[in-house]
């Protein structure tokens, strides 16, 4: 069921199954936004909740919605973007919601040149929320550790015939592989804009299930000579650290200040000598020996 056949400048897209309420918190966060110059598209899994009438009662917000079994969260992500017209595309999948009414208006011009746009995160759970902001550049060890949140991204739609669809073998990571492979095999260009996009809740799969396995299979099959190299250097950062932490405690200032004193230089200055004297007689008799 499609309307739209014209190419806006963004393209937003809810996946959803079974998950009514969630749908409705979202469906309603596009509705209100005060910019409306974009393609609004649902892809619902069949869904026997009532979530298949509810699409159908809010069509005319919505330029294309099909209900119907998938395969899938990244195989209906994949048919979203299959559907698409615009030239960026957002996932704000079901659940998900934009920060406010205003930020499409605030925001959209920023979807004209870069292959990717991505903002800062806010983050609700249980009892808690917080902030999460991303540097401007991003390196490997960030993308190896973390990752960007695909509701507050704006990838261009192009991006997707240069790297490939959404990996529907993986179940948890797919848009990370995706993230990863743009950014650090196909050298897509991207912007940081400091801000938020939408709230991301932390109760999805990608957030709560174990992604270590998949996460492994991706770097091992496409960044398998650097990873030795990575997790030295990862080692040594954390050993550097550990040391820099112990040269700001108050301890090691403590003995510094000490150490800088008359009677501290004379301390220091009796420890070493007692020290080469010990240390002497020690390799003489190794000597001897």
């Amino acid at each position: 069921m499609k309307k739209n056949q014209t190419m806006p400048i963004l393209s937003i897209i809810t996946i959803n199954y079974n998950n009514l309420d969630g749908l409705k918190k979202t469906l309603e966060s596009v509705i209100n936004q005060t910019w409306k110059e974009f393609e609004y598209i649902v892809i619902d899994g069949g869904s026997i909740d009532g979530s298949a009438d509810y699409i159908e009662s809010q069509s005319k917000y919505i330029d294309y919605w099909v209900s119907e079994p998938d395969k899938g969260i990244y195989n209906a992500m994949n048919k979203g973007i299959n559907a698409a017209n615009g030239e960026y595309l957002l996932f704000l999948n079901s659940g998900d919601h934009f920060y406010n009414s205003q930020v499409l208006e605030q925001y959209h011009s920023f979807a004209n040149e870069y292959d990717m746009v991505f903002f800062d995160e806010y983050r609700v759970g249980d009892n808690i929320s917080g902030v999460v902001k991303f540097p401007a550049e991003i390196d490997f060890s960030h993308m190896y550790t973390s990752s960007l949140s695909h509701s507050n991204t704006y990838i261009k739609k192009s991006v997707f015939d240069v790297v490939g669809l959404y990996d529907e073998s993986l179940k948890i990571v797919s848009d990370w592989k995706f993230c990863i492979l743009a950014l650090f095999k196909y050298n897509c260009s991207y912007l940081k804009v400091d801000g938020f996009l939408s709230v991301f809740y932390l109760d999805g799969i990608s957030f709560l299930q174990d992604n270590s396995k998949e996460r492994n299979q991706v770097l091992n099959e496409y960044f398998k000579p650097f990873l030795n190299d990575y997790k030295e250097l990862v080692s040594n950062r954390l050993e550097l650290n550990k040391n820099r932490s112990l040269l700001n405690s108050n301890r090691f200032k403590m003995l510094k200040e000490i150490e800088e004193t008359r009677l501290g230089k004379k301390w220091v200055s009796l420890f070493f000598r007692v020290y080469i004297v010990l240390f002497s007689k020690k390799k003489l008799k190794e000597v001897l020996k």
